[in-house]
């Protein structure tokens, strides 16, 4: 059972079998424009000083979920992780995928300035060698599917007037947090105002049988002329 990350053309170690917990939330409204966009394999494999291995989901492991998950990310001048959002993949590998993400570090671009940050997007897949197992991942994905209670979300009593509604793609972990987020297209500062929002909801995670999941949840997300208005007062708040 092994992980390949598909941009440096190396396997990594055996995975692990034991989960751990995703406590951080969501990524920033934009990457950074002005930052350098990384996409050569291997300019990005020499910039690469550590990367923590994910572990596998042992829900993922036992149901033989497999496949790629692909993560934008923004990488400081520290040549730290500052931002992580997913773009594709099985939420309860991508959870994992995300933990690990945002603890690696690379090694700064070197510029006329000083070292600088850079975007770029990182793949990794997750696969399980089962021998004797004929069943392609797109069949264990429906199999599975079928077993999953979906998570439930209980936004707060809202006694004003919404001046509309955004509609947001949230990665609910096991825990019930919100670990990351995907909004249709809008403006920083109604972005800001539904994330001010969502931050009063309380969300019950996905269940496989008795165990909790991570899931993905679509929700539509108010937007309250008050929040709006404070979001376009302070367009550096997160």
């Amino acid at each position: 059972m092994k992980l390949r990350h598909d941009l440096h053309y190396a396997l990594l170690p055996a995975l692990a079998i034991l989960c751990t917990v995703v406590t951080t939330c969501a990524q920033d409204y934009a990457a950074g424009p002005e930052l350098p966009q990384v996409i050569d394999h291997r300019k990005l494999a020499a910039l690469v000083l550590a990367q923590q291995t994910p572990e596998y989901p042992p829900v993922a492991k036992v149901n033989y979920l497999e496949g790629l998950v692909q993560i934008e990310i923004t990488v400081n001048n520290l040549g730290n992780v500052s931002n992580a959002h997913v773009l594709k993949g099985n939420p309860l590998l991508a959870t994992a995928a995300l933990k690990a993400v945002r603890h690696w570090v690379y090694r700064p671009l070197a510029t006329a300035a000083g070292p600088s940050g850079f975007n770029t997007t990182v793949r990794l897949k997750f696969s399980i060698h089962h021998p004797g197992i004929q069943l392609s991942p797109q069949q264990a994905e429906r199999d599975f599917q079928r077993q999953v209670k979906p998570p439930q979300m209980v936004p707060p009593a809202n006694d004003g007037q919404a001046e509309g509604v955004v509609h947001m793609r949230l990665l609910v972990n096991e825990q019930g947090q919100v670990v990351d987020r995907d909004a249709s297209p809008m403006d920083k500062a109604q972005f800001e105002a539904a994330c001010e929002n969502l931050r009063g909801w309380t969300f019950h995670p996905a269940h496989w049988g008795t165990l909790p999941i991570a899931s993905y949840l679509n929700v539509d997300v108010p937007l309250s002329p008050p929040s709006v208005t404070r979001a376009a007062a302070n367009p550096d708040a997160r």
